[in-house]
């Protein structure tokens, strides 16, 4: 199942992304696939037709998971 991911690298736009795995503790690189602004454009530094990018941990300030849409699909316990 792969994650999206938002990554907030240090000193530059946050970069969205797919994962197969997420990182684990020990991990000192991440492999981010189709890597792209939030707007869904190409990334200014990146060649056109790239399409993985391994990011270092110590340059990445924090990592966002997005639901993925199966997530969207659970329905919790909801109070009225």
């Amino acid at each position: 199942m792969a994650y999206t991911l938002i990554l907030h690298v240090s000193g530059d736009v946050p970069i969205i992304g797919e994962v197969e795995e997420l990182p684990g503790p020990s991990d000192t690189m991440v492999l981010l696939s189709n890597p792209r602004s939030r707007e869904g454009k190409d990334l200014h530094y990146l060649q056109g037709n790239v399409v993985q990018v391994i990011w270092p941990v110590d340059k990445i300030n924090f990592m966002e998971i997005l639901p993925s849409e199966e997530d969207d699909h659970i329905i919790g316990f909801v109070r009225e």
